[in-house]
């Protein structure tokens, strides 16, 4: 007979979100009746097929609560419960990037007091075995402290912080997020094996565990475990010795980096994987909304991201069963290692996501192009969650208008003779320019792109030209995985990167190689 039990992700100092019917849900044995209370609310639920869901009508916000969950004589309390605002906060490293660690981090673990703000991890195992549930049951909300807040996710933090801060009420984050991983880790197999391209993500897993058995795969990853542990510990050494090694020099004395290990059921890096042992443990428990920093792991397949992305905002609504949940996304920075050359695949990426924003209804988009680094993983985490508290700001809780949380986006381009005249939203108050350098490029009919002379015409537009280029036909802006930015609005937000053309089939090739897309398209 199945055990009676809440889902992990509710514990005492919860957030559920205010506002809006509240599920509270877990497993039992079937014909069971499960009994909530909560203020002056009782719920109830029958067990079927292993699962419960009982439904809390909407309630104000506050905090202090207590939450009594039974099933029969067995009785569930769970204490200091708030109601405020929840969000999955999901995605890769740069969301996953701990608030020790990043720029300013230790100042507000040190300085913060009272910050409003509660946080769920969604454990970290990629394998559910005994090992999994024995720690999921472990997992629970912690309130902030210089200590429990130390590995929350810093883009969560500040994101929460700023709206508990604006709206007075307390604000929840779910971490559910691991660095390194596609989209394609976080949506199910149905939903990449439906599309004929997108099906080759799973089609290159298949091939890579081709001949093995599950046994095998497990072992094989387990042993990579053991290596890449002691890898790390060499390679630690080697940068306490000399911070400034290069990355040839470290597999040199340490031998090769295996990283992310024999792709198999057990890596976390497999398809759908992520979205079985994390997603689906805390779905569907009510948010606000989704926020989402992730791409970087894509750039070998970029001319699918938005296909990959789109379905993966359907996929996540259709299990909250709520379609138009708010997605907030975050645009890749500008970031490159010195090792890599500027394939120029993270711009299709940032092209992407502003396609996905700027056809999906219910979206947000972040730009942050001034917020990377270069050689370096990006550490500066708070203008990245204000910039996500400004899209809720303006698309979800309307105490902002769209002109005040984004900087000028390109709308749209006439040729002037020799040079081109470029069209902006959200530049009513003219453009700043800061340092030297452009950042723009201008391409006549032969799609050769020349630095480009900048200058701001008489009402207020940008006119773009280059000496080269005679008859412009195609500009670009930022068209590169790291380089200066130095356009922004007049509220001190960036210019969102663009190219006047879209992306040739060919591009993909040229990006897998090394070299920038050839660009084609005119004005």
């Amino acid at each position: 007979m199945a055990e009676f039990r809440v889902a992990a992700v509710f514990s005492s100092n919860m957030v559920l979100q205010r506002e809006k019917n509240v599920k509270i849900f877990g497993e039992g044995a079937d014909g069971q009746f499960v009994r909530v209370s909560f203020r002056d609310q009782q719920a109830e639920a029958r067990v079927q097929d292993g699962r419960w869901c009982a439904v809390l009508a909407p309630m104000r916000a506050g905090g202090g609560d207590v939450m009594t969950v039974s099933c029969k004589e067995r009785e569930i309390v769970f204490s200091n419960v708030a109601v405020g605002e929840v969000w999955l906060a999901g995605g890769q490293s740069n969301m996953e990037f701990e608030l020790q660690n990043c720029t300013g981090g230790k100042e507000a673990l040190a300085g913060d007091k009272n910050p409003g703000v509660r946080f769920y991890y969604t454990q970290k195992n990629a394998y559910m075995d005994e090992h999994f549930y024995e720690a999921e049951r472990r997992s629970g909300w912690s309130e902030f402290n210089s200590e429990s807040a130390k590995c929350w996710s810093a883009v969560g933090y500040f994101f929460a912080r700023r709206i508990a801060a604006e709206l007075g009420v307390t604000v929840g984050i779910i971490g559910c997020n691991w660095g390194g991983t596609s989209a394609s880790a976080w949506v199910d197999r149905e939903t990449l094996c439906r599309d004929r391209e997108l099906r080759s993500y799973v089609e290159d897993y298949e091939a890579a565990t081709a001949g093995k058995t599950e046994e095998e795969q497990i072992r094989e990853y387990r042993e990579y475990e053991e290596y890449d542990a002691e890898w790390n510990r060499r390679a630690a050494v080697c940068y306490a010795e000399n911070p400034s090694i290069s990355w040839e020099e470290v597999q040199s004395r340490c031998g090769a980096n295996r990283w992310p290990g024999p792709m198999g059921c057990i890596n976390p890096f497999r398809p759908a994987g992520l979205y079985e042992c994390m997603l689906k443990r805390v779905m569907p428990y009510t948010l606000r909304g989704f926020l989402y920093y992730q791409g970087e792991s894509d750039d070998h397949k970029p001319l699918l991201y938005d296909r990959l992305l789109s379905e993966l905002i359907m996929k996540w609504r259709r299990d909250w069963e709520d379609y138009s949940l708010p997605f907030l996304m975050v645009q890749l920075p500008m970031h490159r290692y010195e090792a890599d050359p500027d394939f120029r695949h993270w711009c299709l990426i940032r092209e992407a996501q502003m396609k996905v924003f700027q056809t999906v209804k219910n979206t947000g988009l972040a730009v942050i192009l001034d917020c990377g680094e270069f050689n370096e993983h990006p550490k500066d985490k708070l203008p990245v969650g204000e910039r996500l508290a400004l899209q809720a700001m303006w698309l979800v809780y309307r105490t902002r208008s769209e002109s005040e949380v984004f900087g000028p986006v390109f709308r749209s381009a006439v040729p002037r003779g020799d040079s081109v005249e470029l069209h902006f939203d959200h530049a009513a108050g003219g453009v700043e320019i800061r340092g030297g350098g452009s950042g723009f490029e201008v391409a006549g009919e032969d799609g050769i792109f020349y630095p480009a002379a900048v200058r701001i015409a008489e009402n207020g537009n940008l006119l773009v030209a280059a000496g080269e280029v005679p008859k412009p036909r195609c500009v670009r802006y930022c068209w590169t995985n790291y380089g200066p930015v130095n356009y922004f609005g007049k509220n001190g937000l960036p210019m969102a990167p663009f190219r006047t053309g879209s992306e040739k089939a060919a591009d993909a090739g040229a990006a897998a190689q090394g070299s920038a897309p050839r660009q084609v398209m005119e004005l």
